[in-house]
């Protein structure tokens, strides 16, 4: 199958490559970039492991060609926190004990940060709701809400999330 040239913004970066037409963004991002935070879970957009920002609201990268968002801005999860200076959704998860395995994780940060970014002080009903297509195999979710909870008190969302797509 012939390639076809895609630019994307990426974390900040901008980078130009050829990809085949069927390549799914979430592939694309993994393979091709090395972004393997981006987490494939269930290949049919059931879990939410594999959501990432694509100009500023949350996607599931398993239900996107990658030649769809050329010309965008995506964010993974290696976009917005770093060692050292963690993203308050990444604090919280680590502080309020959020993962289990992790697997879930990046894609539930990712989910919760587009939640705060439009509801910045989120009811507990409101995270859930705002979770709803993440799915987590090893915990009862409870920490999880918590962790959200702790980012909120933590954080300005959109002076976070626009410092982290400058970055």
């Amino acid at each position: 199958m012939a390639k076809v040239p895609i630019t994307l913004t990426v974390n900040g970066q901008t980078t130009t490559k050829d990809v085949e037409p069927r390549t799914l963004l979430v592939h694309h991002l993994r393979e091709a970039l090395y972004l393997t935070g981006t987490h494939v879970g269930c290949d049919t957009s059931q879990c939410g492991a594999c959501t990432v920002h694509v100009d500023g609201e949350a996607v599931k990268s398993c239900t996107m060609f990658a030649v769809q968002v050329g010309g965008s801005s995506v964010t993974t999860i290696e976009g917005i926190g770093e060692i050292g200076h963690l993203h308050p959704l990444q604090q919280g998860f680590w502080e309020m004990h959020g993962a289990q395995c992790g697997y879930c994780t990046p894609g539930m940060i990712m989910s919760a940060a587009d939640l705060l970014q439009h509801t910045p002080n989120p009811s507990e009903d409101q995270i859930r709701h705002g979770l709803e297509g993440n799915f987590c195999r090893c915990t009862g979710y409870h920490n999880i809400i918590r962790a959200v909870q702790h980012a909120a008190q933590h954080m300005s969302p959109q002076r976070e999330l626009a410092q982290a797509a400058d970055d």
